[in-house]
């Protein structure tokens, strides 16, 4: 059954889903299909002459928030762009046991903070078994 939008756009089927703690919980231990796309701000202008060398921003999803390698998926993005929007999406597969839960991880050495804005989002769909 659908369950009702907590807010305009917004939809979840399922029981998985936690929009409070942006947690996805495996109801069947199975193989799962992850999708999250992040629209990330830069609150603060880069300074002038601030290199831009070493800044990177990793989007993890990590399985019981252990992000170690083999319980995650992960991308790195250089954010060399003049720009300060940012759109970072990572898609993968992870197997879960019933009851354990998959997360969103953002990995901020840009140097600025940042702020993920809203219309980003974040899926789980049961693969098999």
């Amino acid at each position: 059954s659908l369950s009702q939008p907590e807010r305009k756009g917004i939809f979840h089927r399922g029981p998985g889903l936690n929009l409070t703690s942006g947690q996805y919980t495996a109801p069947i231990a199975g193989y799962y299909a992850f999708t999250t796309t992040l629209h990330i701000v830069r609150r603060e202008p880069r300074r002038k002459g601030q290199g831009c060398r070493g800044s990177r921003l990793r989007v993890l999803i990590c399985v019981q928030s252990r992000c170690q390698q083999n319980s995650n998926l992960e991308t790195v993005s250089r954010l060399e762009s003049s720009s300060d929007l940012f759109t970072i999406s990572v898609t993968g597969t992870l197997y879960l046991q019933a009851g354990q839960y998959a997360s969103v991880f953002v990995d901020n050495t840009a140097g600025s903070p940042l702020t993920v804005q809203s219309g980003s989002d974040f899926s789980a769909v049961l693969l098999g078994v």
